[in-house]
């Protein structure tokens, strides 16, 4: 099997044409499982979201560590580990995750899972945004646009709340940074070997938070039934599992396909929030989420236009 046959678990490196539709299941697979996730976190009441990502933390270490024995890849691991400046990286790293995960169970355990969708729906706005004001990079005018009507749905939304739809702003914020760690070493540091990174440094936090809730409201896991300890179990799974899927989707498929294909999983929560959950969609909120779309509209139409300009660009020789 050559490199671009390999699934999910292979190397990060480019693959031939023979894989975009391989690449777009992937893709698929990654963002249905995210888009899912409300269901299995609520599946795992009456644990608190502190208890949750906590055992979230121990267990994706758990599989991880498993995985890199399977694939024998501890050698890979190690040289990362020994690198310095990328352990530092990814240090940076782990704290935004470990933002963005407790808030977004948080958010689907306390009835906000709409505020959570709308998160991932404004994260391709916001790192349009970090390219300015981290990478000092210029907008087109499509894109100013985008982030003006997105601007725009934020005002509606907060009036639509009463308040500033902080679970969204705090999700958008944190997993576009994270992005933006995580590319800075992307050359450098697979999929699997970061998530173990990240859940290495992070097992300090989880130990501390479990002694917490043990000493005050006492652990929940598996208290009702075995069942709720093999999905906390499980945990660690779907949390390693679509990564992996969506660094191989990476591989593969041009970056316009993986920005359409994205919203798949906030359209999933979004689903998930207003028809099974029934949160509330006052008119406010219909208003800021079609413009939050409109403007995502917009910004994939002018990636599409700007990647099909490079297409037909031709090289410049020395």
């Amino acid at each position: 099997m050559n490199r671009s046959e390999a699934g999910p678990l292979g190397s990060d490196a480019p693959t031939t044409p023979a894989g975009p539709g391989r690449g777009l299941a992937y893709a698929a697979s990654a963002y249905g499982l995210w888009g899912l996730l409300p269901v299995f976190f609520l599946a795992l009441k009456p644990m608190g979201p502190v208890e949750l990502v906590a055992w979230r933390i121990v267990f994706s270490l758990v599989f991880c560590a498993l995985l890199l024995t399977v694939t024998r890849r501890w050698g890979a691991f190690r040289v990362i580990a020994r690198h310095g400046r990328t352990m530092a990286i990814m240090a940076v790293a782990s704290v935004l995750i470990f933002c963005n995960w407790q808030t977004y169970v948080f958010g689907t355990l306390s009835g906000h899972v709409v505020d959570a969708a709308l998160g991932y729906f404004i994260n391709p706005i916001f790192t349009v945004l970090i390219g300015v004001v981290l990478l000092r990079e210029s907008l087109r005018v499509a894109q100013w646009i985008a982030v003006g009507i997105a601007a725009v749905a934020v005002v509606v939304l907060a009036v639509g709340y009463g308040s500033v739809p902080w679970i969204a702003l705090v999700l958008a914020t944190s997993f576009g940074l994270y992005g933006y760690i995580k590319k800075r070493v992307g050359g450098t540091v697979d999929a699997l070997s970061g998530l173990t990174i990240e859940s290495l440094y992070l097992l300090p936090v989880a130990g501390v938070a479990l002694v917490i809730v043990s000493t005050t409201s006492g652990l929940l896991i598996g208290a009702p039934g075995p069942w709720h300890l093999a999905l906390t179990v499980l945990s660690g799974v779907i949390t390693a599992v679509p990564l992996l899927f969506f660094a191989a989707a990476s591989r593969r498929l041009p970056l316009v396909t993986m920005g359409l294909v994205q919203f798949v999983a906030p359209l999933l929560q979004f689903i998930v929030g207003v028809v099974f959950l029934h949160e509330a969609m006052p008119l406010e909120r219909w208003i800021g989420f079609g413009l939050v779309w409109v403007a995502l509209v917009v910004l994939m139409i002018d990636l599409a236009a700007a990647a099909g300009a490079a297409r037909r660009t031709p090289p410049v020789l020395p």
